[in-house]
């Protein structure tokens, strides 16, 4: 199995597994040892940052939060009005230790968070950013917490890929907002899946069939073109990834978690319903691909965000010669929430009371995947894993205050569109 599918890195145990029980991390990494409390800061605190604050302080104790950052003032204080409510979330007030000092906000916002006291930083701004935030976590010696998905462009997904290498290097705890790697029952059943549960694999599937993702309704004239692109930012192929980068990523992670890197991909999707708009961007709303793994197995893959009314689905299958599973029904459910159990695990790793987490690279390898069956899509050709770890195709701009493209980018054409 390659080191990159699994929950833990076989180095990773093999070296902790020496020690006393699952002792993994090198204490020196942690302010203290053991039980010390660990310094979280957060960058990106809209929607999903301040839910994982919620979860990440009530799901550990001895756990603080002592820095937030978020590009926009009016974002940072309504995060702070969410959580510092004692009515809905008394557990956590008193780990909420952010003085006004440490309350930042602007382009440089995630800078200060980094260089705040802290131990482990959570990533939680638009996916544009993750690879130059992962980069420079790992170089300051923090540990990560980063929302899927980890890149929205190949060069990217790479530079993810060779810091989350570096990370395993220094043994800083890696973990990922691709929860069902942190479910008990996804964990168990992946493991006897891959023990030969299911006799021979023959195929998989993959769905994620939803509504439309939350959008900014409309353009405010006084709003600039780069701050309603950021605030908007699902809708932004440059930004978000499109669709299914973004949010089938789960799914297409778990069957890469089970059969490892596909060998290609053909795909096709477009535009069945969004109008061209400031408000849908240029992502498509469907996309169907189908992946070909090594040994001929392949998995068909649906993603799409429609409008309400239409058939939902979101879950995966797995087809074997013994039987079948949806890689969740071998082992009873956990006890917590997933999106609070991620964390709990997290804070083990960092403290060394649990395995040794490093979900950097699988979780890369899964945006990997979901990126070469969009730009099949977009360009209506076969793309291998080869072409796609070759790609120069690139989002980042060099300043993040200029996010291309200008104006309303139009969707990709399958025959026009170049991949490269």
């Amino acid at each position: 199995m390659p080191e990159s599918e699994g929950f833990l890195s076989r180095r990773g145990f093999v070296r902790g597994a020496a020690g006393t029980g699952f002792v993994i991390v090198r204490p020196e990494l942690v302010r203290g040892a053991g039980n010390a409390r660990i310094r979280a800061g957060i960058v990106g605190v809209g929607l999903r940052g301040t839910q994982a604050m919620i979860e990440f302080l009530s799901g550990n104790d001895d756990v603080e939060l002592s820095a937030i950052g978020d590009l926009y003032q009016n974002n940072l204080e309504k995060a702070l009005n969410t959580v510092r409510n004692p009515a809905r979330y008394p557990a956590i007030q008193s780990k909420i230790t952010a003085g006004p000092e440490h309350l930042f906000t602007g382009f440089d916002a995630f800078d200060k968070v980094l260089a705040s006291d802290i131990d482990l930083i959570l990533l939680e701004t638009p996916p544009v950013n993750r690879p130059r935030e992962f980069e420079a976590a790992v170089a300051a010696r923090k540990h990560i917490f980063a929302e899927k998905p980890l890149a929205v462009d190949p060069v990217g997904a790479r530079r993810v890929m060779a810091a989350a290498r570096k990370a395993e290097e220094l043994k800083l705890t890696v973990g990922v907002g691709a929860q069902r790697r942190s479910q008990p029952e996804y964990q168990e059943t992946v493991a006897r899946i891959k023990d030969g549960a299911l006799g021979e694999i023959l195929a998989a599937y993959a769905y994620n069939l939803s509504g439309p993702l939350p959008r900014l309704n409309a353009k405010p004239p006084e709003m600039s073109e780069l701050e309603f692109k950021i605030r908007n930012w699902p809708q932004y192929v440059s930004i978000g990834g499109d669709q299914i980068v973004e949010q089938h990523i789960h799914n297409i992670d778990v069957i890469h978690w089970v059969l490892g890197r596909p060998s290609k991909v053909v795909a096709s999707g477009s535009r069945a319903w969004m109008p061209s708009t400031w408000v849908y961007g240029d992502k498509y709303d469907h996309i169907s691909a189908e992946f070909t793994f090594p040994g001929g197995v392949i998995c068909s893959s649906h993603s799409r965000h429609y409008q309400k009314g239409c058939a939902m689905r979101n879950g995966e299958l797995v087809v074997g010669t013994r039987g079948s599973s949806n890689c969740h029904d071998l082992a009873p459910r956990g006890p917590l929430p997933p999106k609070v159990q991620e964390h709990v695990n997290l804070v083990k790793s960092i403290r060394g009371q649990g395995p040794y987490i490093n979900l950097g690279l699988a979780v890369a390898e899964s945006t990997m995947m979901t990126i070469m069956a969009r730009e099949a899509a977009f360009s209506g050709q076969e793309i291998t894993w080869e072409m796609i770890m070759a790609s120069k195709l690139e989002f980042v701009p060099p300043d993040p205050r200029h996010l291309p493209p200008p104006g309303i980018p139009a969707p990709a054409v399958p025959g026009q569109y170049q991949f490269r």
